[in-house]
């Protein structure tokens, strides 16, 4: 697991924010249309590019294009990926850094 924190602040940043996280509750029920979101969420197109290019950066969710519309999903990747960072960083190693000058 990659521990590089410009890289895993995005993840961290992309699950920051209450819009972001009902995006990804919408997301959870499949594909939506960029017109989709704006209408569930009642946002407006250049608030939604903007969550959406920080949950996209994040690897968490995907997009692509069909004729003028975007279309976004959850990243399975992405989110197992997510998964892995979080418990990557939260689980203790003993090992790491252990300089011994705080043992009595």
């Amino acid at each position: 697991m990659d521990l590089c924190p410009e890289k895993n602040a995005k993840v961290f940043k992309a699950f920051c924010d209450e819009k972001r996280l009902a995006v990804l509750e919408l997301l959870r029920s499949g594909e939506k249309c960029a017109c989709v979101l704006i209408d569930r969420m009642e946002i407006g197109q250049s608030s939604l590019s903007y969550h959406m290019k920080i949950l996209c950066e994040s690897g968490v969710v995907e997009s692509r294009q069909e004729g003028k519309w975007t279309y976004y999903k959850i990243s399975e990747q992405g989110s197992r990926e997510a998964m892995l960072l979080l418990k990557a960083i939260t689980t203790p190693n003993a090992a790491a850094d252990d300089c011994g000058c705080c043992q009595g």
